[in-house]
């Protein structure tokens, strides 16, 4: 679908037609724990639609609750047409929108950012939507991060990782003028959740995926924003610091806590001509795995086509947060081809702990097939391939100092040997 100012009412409207299944709440839940809980209960099958007491918006969760939504807003029919959506993105110029067309202002306080309590030993409430747009003269970024609002509304806290707007925050002296978007159509968000090369700027990505973006700049800082934002925050990030966190992350666990920027917001606009609809995503959930998880099994996918003749499926398993853990399945043509296919993995996506490679007959989204072919197919005194002491995820709580031990698990059968291994067909089922 095409949609030039990146609203997300169109795109609801949009799956709702292609038989999407969305549920509306009863009532109006509270934003601590309530909205959470409903959310909770349709992950991985439906989206939820809800009004929350505090706030007169509408609020969505679980948006892209499933490939099958992904692949439907991709356009794309399978894994392999999907991934080379996001490996053969190139920027596209932005059109350009007047920004007080679109916007209106809404206020200033903390209380009027749409930021939920999800978990009980969260550090405050939690907008886990939100796009950060910042520029350093020379180039825009736009990324994803956390912001935590403190439960007496008196500061708010950032998680910024060392990627590029923590770039940019540095080269500016730890202080940079920041856009926060909230409420966009989720093309976006994933655009927002890849790795280009710093000076691509993401919506520039973001007009390829949706068929063209129409921003607008911020009345303040002349930051682009996408037109169709339910909510944009004009803001200072830095340089004071807060406490932010514990936050639940991709592996159903609590971060750490950590001193963070401060963000100072200045003005809160919502928007007029689209009917404003707050994002929010569940910490550790089905979307909140599909949008970090899904780049990097294309970036996984890319690898591994080049070191053999022919990737089958690429699957970050749910189990690892779709981070940590991979199954990858192969035409091997050659004896080594399992290992390199793992090696080509662990390249792709460095935070990589675990890769298991199987041959084509095995599925890699049913584990019992994988774990039969373990079963049937390893040796491990020739199919395991150990990696220590190196540099892994941050998320992973058994990592020492960032390093971890990785391990390739080839489950492949020899080609010498195929005929041992052939699986059994009853005719005509």
């Amino acid at each position: 679908m095409r949609n030039l100012d990146g609203a997300l009412a169109p795109v609801l409207e949009h799956l709702v037609k292609k038989g999407a299944s969305i549920v509306w709440a009863e009532g109006r839940l509270s934003r601590v724990y309530e909205a959470a809980r409903f959310a909770a209960q349709l992950d991985g099958r439906a989206v939820a639609v809800y009004n929350i007491k505090e706030l007169p918006y509408v609020f969505a969760s679980n948006i892209v609750y499933s490939r099958k939504i992904l692949y439907m807003l991709l356009e794309a029919d399978s894994d392999m047409s999907a991934y080379e959506k996001i490996l053969s993105l190139k920027p596209e110029s932005l059109a350009r929108g007047e920004f007080s067309d679109y916007f209106e202002e809404a206020g200033s306080g903390l209380d009027l950012l749409p930021a939920l309590r999800f978990y009980e030993g969260d550090g405050g409430l939690y907008v886990t939507s939100s796009i950060f747009i910042a520029c350093n003269g020379k180039a825009c970024n736009a990324s994803i991060h956390r912001i935590m609002v403190s439960d007496d509304y008196s500061y708010a806290a950032v998680r910024v990782v060392p990627r590029h707007l923590y770039r940019i925050l540095m080269e500016r002296g730890g202080s940079t003028p920041v856009a926060v978007v909230v409420g966009v159509d989720p093309r976006i968000m994933l655009a927002a959740a890849l790795s280009p090369p710093f000076g691509v700027f993401e919506l520039e990505l973001a007009a390829a995926l949706t068929g063209g973006l129409r921003v607008c700049e911020t009345p303040r800082y002349r930051l682009p924003v996408p037109c169709g934002a339910s909510m944009v925050i004009e803001a200072v990030l830095g340089p004071e610091r807060r406490s932010e966190g514990p936050f639940v992350d991709l592996l159903g666990l609590y971060d750490n806590v950590r001193s963070e920027p401060e963000l100072k917001v200045e003005s809160i606009y919502v928007n007029k001509v689209y009917e404003p609809v707050l994002h929010a995503i569940l910490p550790g959930g089905t979307e909140h795995k599909l949008f970090m998880g899904f780049p990097r099994e294309a970036s996984i996918y890319d690898a591994v086509r080049r070191v053999v003749p022919r990737v089958v499926k690429v699957r970050l398993t749910p189990g690892s947060g779709m981070w940590l853990h991979a199954v990858i399945s192969i035409e091997k043509q050659h004896d080594g081809d399992g290992k390199n296919a793992g090696l080509a993995a662990l390249a792709g996506h460095p935070s990589l702990k675990h890769v298991v490679v199987v041959d084509a007959d095995i599925d890699p989204d049913d584990p019992q097939q994988v774990e039969w072919a373990i079963a049937t197919r390893l040796q491990a005194d020739r199919g395991i391939v150990i990696v220590s002491h190196a540099r892994g995820s941050t998320l992973d709580p058994s990592a020492v100092d960032g390093l971890t031990a990785k391990l390739i698990v080839d489950a492949t059968v020899p080609i010498g040997e195929r005929s041992r291994y052939t699986r059994p067909i009853i005719p005509g089922s």
